[in-house]
């Protein structure tokens, strides 16, 4: 008997087959960066860099809903500025660029370039931006009028990484960092659990990824942070991603970089601080959480373009004909709208592909670009006033002919339908992968105990845990054989089921909380 014969997909290997090289194949095939001549960095292509312009777009709007204003920092931080908070230099120290020298002068025999003018002090390439943006809140922060200051900044960082990953982990990425101060600790938390929600929100809504909301253990808190609270998502592999994060500082940053102020009785306080921020890793949770193994597919409330056209002919006499009602109907798609909440009233992004290319090619292009709804048209279409429609939540061979004014009415809810099919898929993922775990060998097994790095086993455990620091180092050493770690602590246990006390499964003391664990980006 015949086996049946094997689909072919347009990226190869499969996700299946080598989940790692599946991802960086999908970003090849979908032109969004490539590899830079600099170790650990990436050139951002333009309809990647198209992609983070959405994201940019909706967040900054959230932002100034939320009160927010946009300002500018230096990206060059004097080394005595990150020495002044201990536990933060630490936790950058090993990341950090350091600039020694001002100038290149001719080297010996007036060859090559030589560093020259060294600095009194070295500089650091911002790997975050908490002390020095700390230095200017100290002489704008005088009395308990000036706050609070809520402030954010669209930036590059850098930091150096051993193994590097585009988008996921790179030298140099793009981010968001907001830094906010505040009278009183209660007002600091707030805003902290605000931007959470702010995140929370933008992943599900726009990002079409589900997250779970969380707050990280001690030994997963941002370098100086009081609390650090995360957003984490389920990946196709089943690891998971710290899509975005909201650090409650305390009086940490403030006292370091001395920010204080006269409250209303005449009493000088010490400020109280927060920071939060997303990256471009959003790019890679978006590619890892929808596409598949023909290449990217994208949610339509981020995706550059909505809808492209492809007009099919095979003459001069034909093709006039084609474009004529190509271009019409381009026209007439643009004029609706899509999204009209924090996109504004964003018109329909449309593309009519008139390249000079074999229409089956330009095809394979849009699938790969993950485009969401493509259009083909050709005489026969014309004839009947119709389109032949696919959609990228469905499979290449799913695809329809639909009358023209059909297609006008129903375009807008077309891609609202495809947005909440990402999403529900990426839900209905996390819930086959998420499972509640009460002993230490159940854990083992689900994780798989060779601990390989590449490996698909495990998903989400439920877990209890000892809160006592004095079991950090024993559970640390057996969490890392397994390259797994505590995700977070979810703040709405209801909705997982993790409301139930037990012990832990490392130590056997007793545990209020269930704990999420992973393998993780």
């Amino acid at each position: 008997m015949n086996k049946p014969k094997e689909e072919r997909s347009a990226i190869s290997p499969r996700r299946g087959e080598n989940y790692p090289e599946w991802y960086q194949q999908v970003i090849k095939a979908a032109d969004l960066a490539e590899v830079s001549p600099v170790r650990g960095c990436m050139v951002i292509k333009p309809w990647g860099y198209a992609i983070w312009e959405n994201i940019q777009a909706v967040l900054d709007r959230m932002f100034k809903e939320t009160g927010h204003v946009n300002a500018y920092f230096p990206l060059l931080i004097p080394k005595s500025f990150l020495e002044k908070e201990a536990e933060h230099v630490e936790g950058f120290a090993k990341e950090c660029a350091v600039v020694t020298h001002h100038r290149l002068e001719a080297g010996p025999d007036g060859k090559g370039l030589v560093p020259a003018g060294e600095l009194e002090e070295p500089l650091i390439i911002r790997p975050t931006s908490e002390t020095i943006i700390g230095a200017s809140y100290a002489k704008w922060v005088q009395s308990y009028r000036d706050l609070p200051i809520l402030v954010n900044q669209w930036a590059n960082v850098m930091r150096w990484e051993m193994r590097t990953r585009m988008f996921l982990r790179t030298a140099e990425f793009l981010w968001q960092e907001g830094h906010t101060v505040h009278a009183t600790a209660k007002e600091a938390m707030e805003e902290t659990l605000k931007m959470l929600d702010v995140y929370s929100t933008f992943a599900n809504d726009y990002m079409a990824m589900p997250v779970i909301k969380g707050e990280k253990t001690p030994g997963e808190r941002f370098p100086g942070a009081v609390n650090t609270y995360t957003i984490e998502a389920m990946m196709q592999d089943r690891k998971a991603l710290q899509a975005g994060t909201s650090h409650f500082l305390g009086q940490n940053f403030a006292k370091a970089s001395e920010i204080k102020f006269l409250s209303a009785e005449g009493k000088e306080e010490i400020a109280w601080t927060t920071s939060w921020g997303v990256s471009t890793r959003l790019i890679g949770g978006l590619i890892m959480t929808h596409s598949d193994d023909d290449g990217l597919v994208l949610p339509p409330r981020l995706a550059p373009k909505h809808v492209v056209i492809n007009p099919i002919f095979r003459n001069d006499d034909e093709r006039k004909t084609v474009m004529e009602y190509c271009e019409r109907l381009r026209r007439d798609l643009s004029e609706l709208h899509f999204g009209e909440d924090r996109l504004g009233t964003t018109r329909l992004q449309v593309w009519l592909d008139d390249r000079d290319l074999r229409g089956g090619d330009k095809t394979w292009q849009h699938i790969k670009k993950g485009i969401p709804v493509r259009l083909e048209i050709g005489p026969r279409d014309i004839q009947n006033d119709s389109v032949f429609m696919g959609r990228r939540d469905l499979t290449p061979r799913d695809k329809k002919s639909v009358e023209r004014g059909e297609l006008l009415s129903t375009i807008v809810s077309t891609l609202n339908e495809i947005q909440d099919n990402l999403h529900h898929r990426a839900l209905e993922t996390r819930k086959a992968n998420t499972k509640t775990i009460d002993t230490w060998n159940d854990f083992e097994e689900f994780f798989g105990k060779g601990g390989d790095e590449e490996s698909t086993q495990g998903g989400f455990a439920l877990s209890h845990w000892s809160a006592d620091p004095a079991d950090a180092a024993a559970i640390d050493a057996k969490l890392k054989p397994l390259k797994v770690t505590a995700r977070c602590v979810p703040l709405d246990p209801v909705a997982l089921g993790a409301t139930d006390s037990g012990k832990c499964i490392f130590t056997g003391k007793p545990s209020k909380q269930r704990v999420i664990f992973a393998k993780a980006y």
